[in-house]
């Protein structure tokens, strides 16, 4: 399987990990781990939040063993904070953290975008391409509903079919948890504000000059876009602290 298809690929087991139930004790554990994280980034599970394990349990009808290894994976990806003696709680949100996630995410995306620019073939510009139109068919209004999930999820599978030919997997990783803790970001930041609408053309021009090959203009737009959101989360954040 091609590189292409191989993130493709991981991507759909995610939603299968999702939605599908599974008796395998290992695919229990991420299955669980992807529940959790979804709860943690849409704010079910707020910041800063005690998770009793118990109330876990029982929320997400498991046993103790996979709760336990999937909120070990949560924790080494910053989502879940391991206090000694004390349990768990949802990692706490800051402007310093938010801060350093931006820079980090635009450093690692541009740095992997530039390596896919080289290396991606016909394949991963169809891809990118289909990525962007699905994006561009949903309707994402801001209001309540099943719209706004849809969106998140494709409009990662973009970010993630741009970076996809790099060829460096250990970077797609650390790309992938830093998307996951600036969304939580975002997402928390959207509550209260409306849809930003400059980013479907932000996201198609990053599109156009990926296709064109032109480095320096996609890694300039790909950062923009990334550094304009981060602006924007920040500003609601100063308007409304969070907890420390």
């Amino acid at each position: 399987m091609g590189k292409i298809g191989h993130d493709r690929a991981y991507l759909m087991q995610i939603f299968e990990n999702v939605y599908a139930a599974d008796t395998g004790a290992g695919t229990l554990a991420s299955s669980l781990a992807v529940r959790i994280k979804l709860a943690i980034l849409r704010g079910d599970l707020p910041p800063c939040s005690k998770l009793r394990l118990d109330d876990l349990r029982s929320r997400f009808g498991v046993s103790l063993s996979p709760l336990r290894e999937a909120i070990s994976r949560l924790s080494s990806e910053g989502l879940i904070q391991v206090e000694d003696q004390r349990g768990y709680r949802v990692a706490p949100v800051s402007r310093h953290n938010l801060a350093e996630l931006v820079h980090l995410r635009a450093e690692f995306e541009c740095m992997a975008l530039k390596e896919a620019i080289i290396l991606g073939d016909i394949e991963w510009e169809g891809n990118i391409l289909s990525a962007l139109h699905q994006l561009s068919q949903i309707n994402r209004s801001g209001h309540p509903g099943g719209n706004q999930e849809a969106w998140e999820s494709v409009h990662r599978n973009l970010h993630i079919q741009l970076m996809s030919a790099c060829n460096m997997p250990l970077l797609l990783q650390f790309c992938s948890m830093l998307a996951d803790l600036v969304d939580r970001y975002r997402r928390i930041f959207l509550v209260g504000h409306p849809v930003d609408t400059a980013t479907k053309r932000e996201h198609e021009v990053i599109v156009e000059t990926t296709i064109a090959r032109d480095a320096e203009k996609a890694l300039a737009a790909l950062r923009c876009h990334i550094e304009r959101t981060g602006a924007r989360i920040m500003k609601g954040l100063q308007e409304t602290p969070p907890e420390k």
